[in-house]
């Protein structure tokens, strides 16, 4: 599987802000958040998340819908369609 690409756009002591860029058929690979997040999603697509014990769900994006989530959460995200999905993560640092 191909490697996403990312792109830090940001980093302050307050923040940090990710471009990441998933080609079809590319993955992040297997990670941990270690910190609060915020997923801004610019295109719209579907991702599939892959959890630490293999099972497997899908999270639909919509362009400029964005999303929370805790530190601590642990996966391995997938573009598995035939379209390049595109989203800014934004880490909030404690």
């Amino acid at each position: 599987m191909l490697s996403a690409k990312s792109d830090v756009q940001v980093d302050t002591a307050e923040v940090r802000v990710t471009e990441w860029r998933l080609a079809p058929g590319s993955a992040t690979g297997h990670h941990t958040h270690e910190m609060d997040y915020v997923i801004v999603p610019i295109t719209p697509g579907e991702m599939t998340i892959v959890a630490p014990n293999g099972e497997r769900s899908k999270a639909q994006l919509g362009a400029g819908k964005s999303y929370f989530r805790k530190a601590g959460v642990q996966h391995d995200v997938l573009n598995e369609t035939a379209s390049e999905i595109v989203f800014l993560e934004v880490e909030l640092k404690p």
